[in-house]
């Protein structure tokens, strides 16, 4: 019997906390949460399919591709190719291995928001969801960005010339991270007493986001092509930059318990738009730009 109550109690805890709201009175219900998720995720997988058929079907798209290379120290070699003893040792010429296909790349990334969309509604993850909402937290959300967005900023690096395939696993690697801080911020405050926010992992994240811009700006100031470079990849830069800055501010306000920031589904429910609008905008940007005719065509 004792075991059963235990039980019992047990189940009963677990519907409060993860129940209809868990006791939470305000305007964002998880009926709407619940709604907007399906509506963002259907909207993110009707542009991912057509932009992916897009990519397929028009050849500028099809065919707009930029290299992935690497290089690596090598010895010196002869006319006939056999290395010279005792020569030095000197870095090799790039030696291309693939290619990115741009466009299918941002069907890509945006079919990626719509897969977690999808998850996150889920009759399986969805109990998960409101438990977290409930803590202050959303971890899918971090994973998914962490996917999500390296695949983009790889688009953008790439267009700029940044094709080496050691410093796009660079980039990968801190934009990964970025968005990890962002998880270790929910997770590490959940567990602060009331009314304490510690904010070293939003600093770290932030610290471990620019170096990837700092190697894009590289890129982009060092080359001596800048009038060439398409205005489609100048539109994609700076409007990934301004989208890329309102996820950071959007956090903060929420930990600043800035006005309706007070309440964490507020700026969940931010999250969700931000995500739909941002990534819609960059996939059509890049859509619209690769598939403009190449001096070839004209």
């Amino acid at each position: 019997m004792d075991d059963d109550k235990k039980s019992g109690d047990s189940l009963n805890l677990e519907h409060q906390l993860i129940g209809e709201d868990g006791g939470y009175t305000g305007d964002i219900t998880f009926e709407k949460l619940f709604k907007y998720n399906k509506y963002a995720g259907i909207l993110h997988c009707v542009q991912g399919i057509l932009i992916l058929i897009i990519s397929l079907v028009v050849e500028n798209i099809r065919e707009f591709k930029t290299p992935l290379t690497r290089v690596y120290l090598t010895r010196q070699t002869d006319r006939l190719g056999n290395v010279i003893e005792d020569s030095s040792l000197e870095i090799s010429d790039p030696v291309e291995f693939w290619s990115l296909p741009i466009g299918a790349l941002a069907a890509l990334f945006i079919l990626m928001s719509a897969a977690a969309h999808f998850i996150i509604i889920s009759p399986y993850y969805w109990p998960t969801y409101q438990k977290e909402i409930n803590m202050g937290m959303n971890q899918a959300r971090w994973y998914e960005y962490a996917i999500s967005s390296s695949v983009m900023i790889v688009i953008i690096a790439a267009l700029f010339g940044c094709y080496d395939i050691a410093t796009i696993l660079c980039i990968v690697g801190c934009n990964a991270s970025m968005n990890f801080f962002g998880l270790m911020m929910e997770l590490l405050n959940y567990y602060t007493p009331k009314g304490v926010t510690l904010w070293s992992p939003f600093w770290f994240g932030c610290y471990s986001g620019v170096f990837a811009w700092i190697v894009i700006f590289i890129y982009l100031l060092g080359s001596d092509q800048r009038p060439d470079i398409p205005v489609f990849v100048y539109a994609i830069l700076f409007t990934y930059i301004f989208f890329f800055n309102t996820f950071p501010i959007n956090m903060y306000l929420q930990y600043a318990k800035y006005g309706k920031w007070e309440d964490y589904r507020y700026g969940e429910l931010w999250y969700v738009f931000q995500s739909l609008i941002s990534k819609s905008v960059l996939a059509w940007i890049v859509v619209a730009g690769t598939g403009q005719p190449s001096d070839d065509d004209e």
